[in-house]
């Protein structure tokens, strides 16, 4: 049989299929989620994300220790105060949970690269990511100025980077103003710039104990049947001054990736989020799949277009690529 073209010579064994491979992931396209919690001495699995836990700060910094050692050095920092309040007051406080840990971390680590989420979800007592209206409606501008003033506490603590996560409209170019304002100019803004209102995020309500006491999300993070809706909030991000713009979830939502990617020339990231991680951990376990679809899940990720992974597989990975060296 005579042919000229056999694809199949370039995959004959595994050294020439990692000479031809287009999409590698590396472990500096990972950022690793961490939940830090009030107390010592606490480090405590969270029941909905497996081999995921809350941290107290002592406990936090330990672990912080460990990541750079397998060479994780980004992370991406959720606080849980112990205490909460209808205007989520101790997200800004410069004794909050985020910022203590990150003054802490930044202290005895210093290879580590701080992300910190903004928003107010973890902080209000009613679990809604802004300030709300006394007929229970979330109140757009005035949430906007408190985003702001957590972003600007955030970065005096020392953290590297701030990812607005609350989809409230306005806040990157007010968040952009009060940032350099303050002497922060340097300070990149990751925007959660196309967040869906998805029940992908499920195990994360629960690790942070962010579920709304009432009502949902919907009014303000997106409609997933809205993929061209995606490019105009990612537009609006990146004229408002985002220095990244973030698409979440990842797995569910490969074709938006690809469009934002095709289409504007910025670093996007993704988040894999809390449900992508459960579903396969469920899987994995229940010997419905084996552990090579982690790897292979994260690749397609990357395949669409993002630059930068947020997942809670990243300690996984890189505790993997160790052993191969």
């Amino acid at each position: 049989m005579e042919l000229k073209n056999r694809p199949r010579r370039l995959r004959t064994n595994g050294i020439i299929r990692n000479l031809v491979r287009e999409t590698k992931l590396n472990i500096e396209d990972l950022v690793y989620p961490l939940f830090v919690v009030e107390g010592e001495n606490i480090k405590k699995e969270i029941p909905s994300l497996p081999n995921n836990y809350h941290f107290s700060i002592d406990k936090l910094v330990e672990e912080v220790k460990e990541l750079t050692k397998l060479g994780i050095h980004y992370i991406m920092l959720f606080g849980l105060p112990d205490k909460k309040d209808n205007i989520g007051s101790s997200a800004y406080s410069d004794d909050g949970i985020v910022q203590r840990a990150i003054i802490e971390v930044k202290k005895e680590i210093t290879d580590i690269y701080i992300i910190t989420d903004i928003c107010m979800c973890q902080y209000t007592d009613h679990g809604h990511c802004g300030l709300l209206t006394e007929d229970g409606k979330i109140e757009n501008d005035t949430t906007v100025e408190k985003l702001s003033k957590i972003a600007v506490s955030h970065a005096k603590a020392g953290a590297d980077m701030v990812a607005p996560s609350d989809m409230m409209d306005g806040r990157i170019a007010h968040m952009r103003r009060e940032l350099d304002s303050e002497g922060f100019k340097d300070t990149p803004i990751m925007s959660y710039s196309i967040k869906y209102a998805s029940s992908f995020y499920g195990p994360f309500r629960d690790a942070a104990h962010s579920t709304p006491s009432f009502g949902d999300r919907s009014s303000y993070q997106m409609d997933f049947t809205n993929p061209k809706e995606s490019l105009r909030e990612a537009e609006i991000d990146i004229d408002e001054g985002a220095d990244i713009i973030m698409v979440k979830p990842a797995l569910s939502y490969l074709d938006i990736i690809r469009r934002v990617d095709e289409k504007y020339n910025i670093p996007i990231a993704a988040y894999n989020v809390s449900g992508e991680y459960a579903m396969i951990k469920m899987a994995i376990k229940n010997g419905l799949m084996d552990e090579k679809v982690i790897y292979e899940s994260l690749l397609s990720i990357k395949r669409a277009g993002a630059d930068i992974i947020i997942t809670y597989f990243a300690k996984e990975i890189a505790e993997k690529l160790r052993g191969r060296n």
